[in-house]
């Protein structure tokens, strides 16, 4: 008699490169001739951005752009002047292999800056940037999920994955021009303007995807008021919708949108009365749409035969899951300075997180989230000079989770700062408050080891050790009854019909019956 095996091929989940890049940025700037003299320097801020990527073989190319910004005040007012300047570079990584369906991740972030100014019209900064770049890819691995003849008893396990994978990336152009009310002052300069929060909602419709969402820009400007200068803040939404194909997705899809501001700029321009309050607003909004449909499968994890000797081959399978996702609330407080450093009057307060780590705690079934949290104020001091100025304040929460079998894998947690409030105590002290949204993706990472390849001996029989139908054995509470089984050449079957078992393992110590398969 024959072995005959099934077969099903499974996707798997490859890391195909994992690592840090680094970059430094550079800036020799003259001011032009319409700018003033440098007399105090506030603030320097250097943004990187991944405008695009693409991968090409073994290789992957993308350009990153670093926006620097540097703000100052002249020696003639205390009206905030603004430096901006923009580099790009071009990067390229060997990935030593080629792999289909790749999944890209790049996430840039500034290490350090070091500003100055040369002399009052020179400025000189020094910095740099690491880009974390984590790149999976799927492969194509063949298991057994079944086996007939040879008296060959197969162990089966149920294993959820994911069996199709389609993503597309595409970008939405938006634009909006806002004309700032008449009691509020005319732009001299716009010192900061960002993409606070980008909100996007999804609906398949006759096989696309229709992305809607909005994304709330903030922005700051230099002006004049009360004859001193002085900061205002700005902030309106601008709305957007796309159409996004996804190469034959339908319902059974579970579909997710990563959306993100590859760049915003704002500029100003005069309005009809001649003032510099219409501020145009332009940004590119990158969308980063996946699509997962989910199968279950059953996977050979034993084998043996209870005639013949029997070897079996193993292999680590670790099928691509859909990631479970949990959302939570945090609310951090803080105290950023009292008495005398105390602002004169603030402007505006926002809050940044950084360093944001994830740890699991299986046993206790829980998830931290820690990291830093950069509380920026923007005020005037007792001496009337506008300041910036930063408090890192750190921070750890911990969320209790049911997902048990996703705490053996790893987690990612996205920190949105939804909101951030202060107020001035009695005391003279400035408290703020931060609301944050944490989403937390986990992702169970566990491996399965499955049978790759069963060889059986037929040329020769096993020899038992006597010649009997039933044979006494003592167990104890939990033992498999599958290893039992094993041990002894028979059935899990029989064994558990011989001693009304319903459980695969044993339920307590004792006694029972094996009977032996002829």
């Amino acid at each position: 008699m024959d072995l005959k095996v099934n077969k099903e091929t499974i996707s798997v989940s490859e890391c195909i490169y994992e690592g840090v890049q680094e970059q430094g940025v550079e800036l020799d700037y003259i001011l032009p001739d319409y700018y003033p003299d440098i007399f105090r320097l506030v603030r320097c801020e250097v943004l990187p951005t991944i405008t695009d990527y693409n991968i090409s073989g073994d290789k992957l190319s993308y350009e990153l752009r670093c926006d620097m910004r540097i703000l100052y005040c002249s020696e003639t007012g205390a009206v905030l002047q603004c430096v901006n300047q923009k580099q790009t570079f071009s990067k390229t990584l060997d990935l030593g292999k080629i792999c289909d369906n790749v999944s890209v991740e790049i996430r840039p972030k500034t290490d350090h800056i070091n500003y100055r100014a040369v002399n009052k019209r020179r400025l000189d900064l020094r910095g740099a940037v690491s880009i974390k770049i984590k790149i999976a890819g799927e492969n194509i691995q063949e298991v057994i999920s079944d086996a007939f003849g040879m008296n060959v008893k197969i162990r089966k396990t149920p294993v959820k994955f994911a069996y199709k994978k389609v993503s597309a990336v595409k970008s939405v152009q938006i634009s909006e021009e806002v004309e700032i009310n008449e009691s509020q002052p005319a732009v001299i300069n716009i010192i900061k303007c960002e993409c606070h929060s980008i909100t996007c909602d999804k609906k398949l419709i006759s096989g696309k995807i229709m992305s809607k969402g909005e994304a709330l820009v903030k922005i700051l400007y230099s002006c004049e008021k009360d004859g001193s200068g002085a900061i205002e803040p700005l902030e309106f939404t601008v709305p957007f919708s796309q159409i996004i194909d996804l190469e034959g997705v339908d319902e059974s899809y579970e579909i997710n949108i990563k959306a993100g501001a590859v760049y915003c700029e704002a500029v100003s321009s005069l309005n009809k009365s001649g003032e510099n309050k219409v501020i145009k607003f332009e940004a590119e909004i990158r969308l980063e749409c996946t699509g997962i449909k989910s199968a279950s499968i059953m996977l050979g994890t034993d084998a043996y035969s209870t005639t013949y000797p029997c070897n079996v081959i193993l292999s680590d399978i670790k099928a691509e899951q859909i990631p479970v996702t949990i959302q939570n609330e945090i609310h951090n407080s803080a105290k950023l300075c009292e008495g005398e450093n105390m602002p004169v009057s603030i402007y505006d307060l926002w809050c940044t997180p950084k360093n944001i780590n994830t740890r699991l705690l299986p046993d206790e079934k829980k998830i931290v989230i820690s990291g830093m949290l950069t509380y920026t104020t923007v005020g005037k001091d007792n001496s009337g000079l506008i300041i910036m100025s930063d408090k890192d304040e750190a921070f750890e929460e911990t969320f209790s989770v049911d997902e048990r079998n996703y705490l053996t894998g790893t987690a990612l947690a996205e920190i949105t700062v939804k909101n951030v409030s202060y107020n001035i105590t009695s005391e003279n002290s400035l408290n703020v408050k931060a609301d944050i949204k944490a989403d937390i993706s986990l992702y169970n990472s566990s491996s399965i080891k499955a049978i790759s390849e069963i060889n059986v001996d037929d040329t020769v029989k096993k020899v038992r050790d006597g010649d009997y139908a039933l044979k006494l054995y003592y167990g104890i509470e939990n033992e498999d009854i599958w290893d039992i089984a094993k041990r002894y050449s028979t059935s899990v079957d029989i064994i558990m019909e011989e001693n009304d078992l319903y459980s695969d393992k044993l339920e307590k110590d004792g006694m029972i019956l094996i009977p032996m398969v002829l």
